[in-house]
């Protein structure tokens, strides 16, 4: 067995971890078995490749920055052509990689890769490309990568379908179905003979990401539907977006399905709160998970979060309106925070009652004051200095206190903004550009 196999069979079982996955030390040593004539390129994104008898087929393509490599260890397993290419979505980790084979066919004077899609994809790069400033900007503050640029440029798709799409290569049948979950275009692949299941970004080694408070909207109930689909083929093999395989029917299984018992649970809790009139302050801290069902190796929120969750929910049944009637049609951040910091005996008394709530536990509150202190004072005031660097602390904690990747990030970038602003530089020139309030 390939030692990413037992690797992935440790992690399963709680026995170790995924920090050698993420630190690319499987992705240096090229493609991995993971199966006869299937290999992984444990990636950003991962890519799966199938040996066919009359060439190659990939199953996700990886990002910009590893199409290079990604050819190359290709390339050290097999010269046969790559005849086909299914993308799971369109996020820009899972699409980038397939110039080098199409420069390479051109080059070769023989046929392209024939890549396959959903039909959404497409609309997924049209609104990549509108939307390339704010994609910058988000992407920047979510993966702490200043320099990041968002692409405008994608290999679009040969064929496209909608619903459900059968395919054969050389003798191997596949079976793709689309599925909302995370994305609106997502494509899960069924291998019926070798029992193999292409699943993309509806199981990443994380709870499911249906939350992330910086992108569009996600589905959290046909999600579950998928992941309940996806249980009830009996695959013997499980090949994420994310993370390592999982293999043996039972725990592919048990993977699935708790998932799906996780996004079904605060679906369920959200529309009842939602459905008593319920405003989202409440439905926020007061929808919880059954115990123990996060701790699971398979499903830690350590990426997304439920709150998160929550929010998405509310966003796709009841809109922007959170039930606050004053925030309806509200006046600037800048005057509710100058009104509050009078009220509190100015801008930087508000920041030290932060740090003071800070210190006693209370971060999330504190988050609000040093929010508002900060709004209210600029490089003038004489004070803005203090309330910065209390700002930058307040925010720290939070950061350290965070569960997830995607609240770390947020509060990890403000606190970042604010140390600079403490020190007389630009934000924006010392985060790259990526972001200015």
């Amino acid at each position: 067995m390939d030692e990413l196999m037992q690797y992935a069979a440790r992690v399963w079982h709680g026995e170790d971890d995924l920090t050698a996955y993420f630190s690319g030390a499987f992705r240096k040593e090229g493609l991995h078995r993971v199966a006869d004539d299937v290999w992984m390129w444990p990636a950003t994104g991962n890519v799966y490749v199938f040996r066919t008898s009359e060439g190659l087929l990939l199953f996700d393509s990886g990002d910009r920055h590893t199409a290079g490599d990604l050819h190359t260890a290709v390339r050290a397993r097999s010269a046969s052509p790559v005849l086909g290419v299914v993308h799971s979505h369109g996020h820009v980790d899972h699409v980038l990689g397939v110039t080098p084979f199409d420069r390479e066919a051109a080059r070769t004077g023989t046929p392209p890769p024939q890549v396959i899609a959903h039909e959404a994809v497409d609309r997924r790069f049209d609104r990549y490309v509108l939307t390339a400033g704010y994609n910058t900007m988000v992407n920047r503050r979510q993966f702490r990568a200043p320099r990041l640029t968002w692409p405008t440029v994608f290999r679009r798709a040969d064929r496209t379908y909608s619903d459900l799409l059968e395919v054969r290569w050389g003798g191997l049948q596949a079976h793709l179905r689309h599925g909302r979950g995370e994305t609106d275009d997502a494509t899960m692949a069924w291998f019926p003979e070798p029992r193999i299941l292409c699943c993309g970004d509806f199981f990443a080694w994380n709870a499911p990401n249906a939350g992330n408070p910086q992108k569009v909207q996600r589905y959290v109930a046909e999600w579950a539907e998928a992941l309940r689909w996806m249980a009830g083929l009996g695959a013997e093999l499980l090949l994420p977006g994310h993370g390592v395989p999982v293999a043996g029917a039972d725990r592919i299984s048990e993977t699935l399905l708790s998932a799906a018992e996780l996004l079904e649970h605060l679906h369920r809790k959200v529309l009842a709160l939602m459905n008593e009139g319920a405003t989202l302050d409440r439905v926020l801290h007061s929808v919880t998970v059954p115990p123990g069902l996060l701790e699971r190796p398979y499903l830690r929120p350590s990426y997304d979060e439920p709150e998160f969750i929550v929010r998405n929910l509310w966003r796709q049944y009841g809109g922007w309106y959170d039930g606050d009637p004053s925030a309806l049609r509200p006046a600037p951040r800048t005057e509710l925070a100058a009104e509050v910091a009078a009220l509190a005996g100015g801008a930087v008394r508000l920041a030290r009652r932060a740090r003071e709530l800070s210190g006693s536990g209370r971060t999330r509150l504190a988050g609000h004051l040093a929010e508002l202190a900060a709004l209210c004072t600029d490089e003038g005031d004489p004070d803005h200095a203090e309330v910065h660097r209390i700002r930058a602390e307040v925010f720290s904690a939070l950061e350290a206190g965070a569960g997830s990747f995607m609240a770390r990030s947020v509060y990890g970038w403000a606190a970042a903004e604010s140390r600079a602003r403490a020190e007389g530089e630009d934000p924006w020139q010392q985060m790259g550009g990526g972001w200015a309030p």
